[in-house]
């Protein structure tokens, strides 16, 4: 995909980035365009905290894909940090053109070059296709059991 740009995002993105967040079954129900407020908020959190990175990607003007990258410092695997990548999202125009592929190898690309030893996510275990992506074509292994507790 090599016509999309990837950037980092900037608050006049983030009703793009919420329409691809609710544009699917699990982010229907849980996401609103009516009141960005809360958005808002949350982007200028993840904006001023360097370990946070939210980021488009954009073709001729039109956003189409994003994710957020976490860097967590720790001191397992004798203090190494770790990328935790969150929210991936491509626009149902740009499905299936390889865009998927390019935001995770920039996402395992710029963990490696914040000195992360390791890359994880999560994907709802309803999401089988995206499960067979993780791990067929980008090398990931379903290593653990992921558990959410909602508050």
């Amino acid at each position: 995909m090599t016509d999309a740009v990837i950037r980092r995002a900037t608050l006049a993105d983030v009703a793009g980035i919420v329409a691809m967040i609710a544009d699917d079954q699990l982010g229907a129900t849980r996401e609103s365009l009516d009141d960005l407020t809360p958005y808002h908020r949350a982007f200028e959190a993840i904006d001023a905290d360097p370990n946070q990175l939210l980021v488009v990607a954009e073709r001729n003007g039109e956003l189409i894909g994003t994710l957020q990258l976490t860097i967590i410092p720790g001191l397992s695997r004798k203090g190494s940090s770790r990328g935790l990548v969150e929210a991936v999202r491509v626009a149902e125009s740009a499905r299936g053109s390889g865009l998927g592929t390019a935001l995770m190898e920039w996402s395992i690309e710029e963990s490696r070059a914040r000195g992360c030893s390791l890359v994880q996510l999560t994907s709802d275990k309803t999401r089988t296709d995206a499960h067979r992506f993780y791990t067929d074509r980008l090398g990931f292994t379903n290593s653990h059991e992921g558990f959410k507790l909602k508050l």
